[in-house]
């Protein structure tokens, strides 16, 4: 007999937007996005203008969040979102690096 409690299983995306992205409140909007949701990871400005973010949670939270990126905060213009799926690290939290 299965057990019926079993802990939902943990994936993570590295995900990278680009785009208008950057000076439009792209990243904080993304914490708070994340956070509601209950995933943890980060968010971060990379130097060529795209943001950088890691996503951990259950497939189909990390999914909404993914496609939350492609609009982003009202201010943004998303050109491009690239995902990769990746170990998960047993993340705490979520945070601006």
């Amino acid at each position: 007999m299965q057990d019926s409690t079993q802990v939902p299983k943990i994936i993570r995306a590295h995900v990278l937007i680009s785009g208008r992205v950057q000076g439009v409140g792209y990243r904080y909007a993304t914490v708070d996005t994340a956070s509601q949701l209950g995933l943890t990871g980060w968010v971060r400005n990379l130097p060529d203008s795209r943001v950088e973010a890691v996503f951990e949670g259950t497939r189909e939270v990390v999914e909404e969040m993914i496609r939350w990126c492609y609009s982003g905060p009202p201010a943004a213009v998303v050109q491009g979102v690239v995902t990769e799926y990746e170990q998960p690290e047993g993340l705490r939290g979520f945070e601006v690096k």
